[in-house]
């Protein structure tokens, strides 16, 4: 038989036990963080309508992963959280306690081109608050943020925030290229905007323009914000250029980046009060962030913040079918005393097969149980490190494991 195509499609990965650890580790801190602030978990479907995103996203529409389904009906597979959760706002309207402090964590899908920490399908963990107009909700959202980056362990998370309010008057298709600046300088963000048929004098005006913005009373009152919440100026800064391209955001805008991982932001928030009416008809205010989960995690990974963890804390060795009754009940104890417990499943394999498994899996240590051990109502519990072993109760194994 012909061997399959076992690759993944481009954009897309598989995740391994030692990367998913990680990631869950990471997605630990974020939700507690999360939830010591009251924010709640929900979750949207994949698919959902294809009018619900139509002329909400700006240029990047082109990045839709849409089709028909079986049923004739145009839908998307989810472009992001943001959209989807002001139609779970709308649709579950009555049963919201306002104001509605809401996190989510799912996949989201861009058919745009894979590069270093970005790809076709990624996770990430937003984090909104609904039904507050006064920028004391953008505050809270942005000062939680940052919790969220000291609580991984990053030293220096910075928040780099502006308003398109300060914006006004300047089109769409000028601040999706002034948004650019960071990875295009000067030059080519006039040249974006002249190939968008805006005449030269009128581009180079526009710049001038963002060039010469100063805080605005919203921005003070974020400033103020952060200050009281214990965040000095290292841990913020005003950025007249910083433009987000999505076309719902308004009012204050802001991105988050590690000054020690040099891919680029790791999370982006706005206000998009507009959009949530629009969608909705609810006149319900709305501000939050999405966080790029992937990326958080690999600049964490990179910058030696994740703990090593193991799945199991002890393997617990089996090659005696007679006396499968006391490794099952040991092997039960310890699950109970909140010790992870693997159980070898093979009773035909030799015990130094079992220790190499146990090895190569870099659990710490191994429990032995052989006529001996069963004699004394004791086990023999080796160190997988040291080699060390040595007979004990199972109370007293559980003592020192846990």
């Amino acid at each position: 038989m012909q061997k399959q195509n076992l690759q993944t499609l481009k954009g897309f990965r598989d995740i391994l036990p030692i990367d998913a650890k990680k990631r869950q580790w990471v997605r630990d801190v974020m939700t507690k963080t999360a939830e010591n602030w009251g924010y709640e978990p929900i979750e949207t479907p994949t698919l959902e309508p294809y009018e619900l995103f139509k002329g909400e996203i700006g240029e990047d529409e082109k990045l839709f992963y849409k089709f028909t389904d079986n049923g004739g009906r145009e839908v998307i597979m989810r472009y992001d959280q943001t959209v989807p959760t002001c139609r779970y706002v709308g649709a579950n309207y009555e049963n919201i306690i306002l104001p509605f402090r809401r996190y989510q964590i799912q996949s989201v899908f861009r058919a745009e081109k894979p590069q270093k920490g970005r790809y076709r399908e990624f996770t990430q963990f937003d984090l909104d608050i609904f039904g507050v107009k006064g920028a004391e909700a953008d505050a809270e959202v942005i000062a939680e943020n940052l919790e969220t980056y000291l609580n991984i362990g990053f030293k220096k998370p910075v928040i780099i925030f502006n308003s398109r309010e300060l914006m006004k008057g300047i089109p769409y298709e000028a601040i999706v290229a002034i948004d650019k600046l960071q990875k295009i300088g000067r030059d080519g963000v006039i040249g974006n905007m002249v190939d968008k048929r805006i005449k030269l004098a009128q581009a180079e005006e526009y710049f001038e323009q963002v060039m010469d913005i100063k805080p605005d009373e919203t921005i003070k009152t974020i400033i103020t914000y952060l200050e009281n919440s214990g965040f000095s100026q290292e841990f913020y800064r005003f950025e007249p250029t910083l433009a987000r391209s999505f076309s719902y955001s308004e009012g204050p805008i802001w991105e988050i980046v590690i000054e020690d991982y040099e891919v680029g932001s790791v999370g982006g928030g706005e206000r998009y009060d507009s959009m949530m009416k629009r969608l909705t008809g609810l006149d319900v205010p709305a501000t939050g962030i999405a966080f790029g989960f992937d990326r958080t995690v690999e600049a964490a990974d990179l910058l030696g913040l994740i703990p090593k963890t193991n799945c199991s804390q002890v393997l617990v060795t089996t090659f005696d079918k007679k006396y499968q009754s006391q490794t099952l009940e040991i092997a039960k104890k310890l699950r109970q005393a909140d010790i992870k417990t693997e159980l070898y499943p093979d009773m035909t394999s030799k015990i130094g097969k079992q220790f190499k498994y146990a090895d190569k899996k870099d659990i710490p240590y191994a429990i032995v149980i052989g006529e001996e051990e069963v004699k004394n109502n004791q086990v023999s519990l080796k160190n997988l490190k040291t080699r060390d072993q040595e007979m004990m109760s199972v109370e007293e194994v559980i003592k020192k494991l846990a």
